[in-house]
């Protein structure tokens, strides 16, 4: 049952690096899986520590490369030197997303799997735009600079619902096909349960 169970735990990493690495692949800015990373940490990791950690490390190593490689030759004005970390706020999204994911995933169906997909996109919008505007000297602190940042990020929202409709229904849909097939990989040891 043990290496039933480390197969389980090889195959949910396995998902999520691979996820973490589409985010290397060419795509339309804000379409990433980190938002369903963020509501698959929540969903089957119930130890709080990794069910955070983990979505954030794909965020971070992923940040690493696209920050220093690809988005420093395209855009070496705003990436002078290496950058060790990306913006706070879309951080602070991706970890509000895992609360998010521990307060509507306690059982997952697909219709609790849209919900929370669709609030994901809508809570990280809300959380980064209002960090762009905060952050950014172009927009005034008042009510009007606020609306202006969060009119700025429409565009950028599309993508994101998107993003994250298509890749939480990709990594849960393999996952709950795999553990249908292999059912002894489903969590239930120390590594996924509650601390």
């Amino acid at each position: 049952m043990k290496n039933q169970q480390n197969w389980g735990l090889g195959f949910l990493l396995s998902v999520l690096c691979l996820a973490a690495f589409s985010r290397l692949l060419p795509h339309p800015p804000n379409f990433t899986p980190v938002g369903a990373i963020s509501l698959f940490g929540a969903a089957y990791f119930s130890r709080k520590y990794l069910a955070i950690l983990l979505p954030i490390l794909a965020l971070w190593l992923s940040d690493l490369v696209l920050n220093n490689v690809v988005y420093a030759q395209q855009f070496p004005e705003f990436y002078p030197g290496f950058t060790w970390f990306g913006v706070p706020t879309v951080y602070l999204g991706f970890v509000l997303i895992v609360g998010l994911g521990w307060a509507l995933l306690s059982r997952i169906t697909a219709g609790k799997l849209l919900v929370a997909s669709l609030a994901a996109s809508v809570l990280f919008f809300l959380v980064t735009n209002a960090g762009a505007w905060w952050a950014d000297p172009i927009y005034p602190k008042n009510a009007g600079g606020l609306v202006a940042a969060y009119t700025a990020g429409i565009p950028f929202f599309w993508n994101t619902l998107l993003g994250d409709l298509l890749y939480t229904g990709v990594l849960f849909g393999i996952t709950e096909f795999t553990f249908r097939r292999f059912p002894a990989w489903r969590p239930n040891s120390a590594v996924f349960t509650k601390a």
